[in-house]
């Protein structure tokens, strides 16, 4: 009887060790992963210049051969209530080179609004290197936008899908 008694309260230990490690390991699941949460920072800004890697392809294989991407530059405004001008959207290539400019004149985005600029998998022009330069403004302080890149691609049964943020940079800084 008294190895019974002994049996079962090492049973009921085995037993909470195990709960507690269940729960342990649901409390870190349950637990944003890092870059997927908020940020406890708020970015808050009145203009930006903001560079955004864009690949229009990238390499695969023994052979390093080129998978060719689309590429769609998103710029979100993330402020419930004020605007912002876009003032310019430069595409470059691996070398620096400017390739195109994709505003003729500023484009306003209200409040959650978005706009897009989309580059076809034909398109290989930027290369690995390929990068956009955005350029915003804003007459008061306000939310900073969310500026990236979305690459997608697909062949012969094979897909690649990937984002790409965008970075503030400083001008002329040396």
């Amino acid at each position: 009887m008294l190895i019974l008694k002994e049996i079962c309260m090492q049973l009921r230990r085995v037993f909470r060790v195990f709960l507690l490690a269940i729960l342990s390991f649901l409390a870190c699941a349950a637990a944003p992963a890092p870059g997927w949460a908020s940020s406890a920072v708020t970015s808050l800004s009145k203009g930006q210049t903001v560079y955004v890697p864009a690949y229009s392809n990238v390499f695969s294989g023994p052979k390093r051969l080129p998978f060719q991407l689309a590429t769609t530059l998103s710029i979100r405004n993330t402020d419930l209530s004020a605007s912002f001008r876009v003032t310019s959207v430069d595409y470059y290539d691996s070398n620096g080179k400017l390739l195109r400019r994709y505003l003729e004149k500023p484009l306003t985005l209200g409040p959650l609004a978005s706009t897009y600029v989309h580059i076809e998998e034909k398109d290989v022009r930027g290369g690995f290197g390929a990068n956009f330069i955005v350029r915003w403004d804003a007459d008061r302080t306000i939310n900073a936008p969310v500026i990236e890149c979305v690459m997608i691609g697909a062949t012969s049964g094979q897909g690649i899908s990937f984002v790409s943020p965008g970075q503030e940079i400083r001008e002329g800084s040396r």
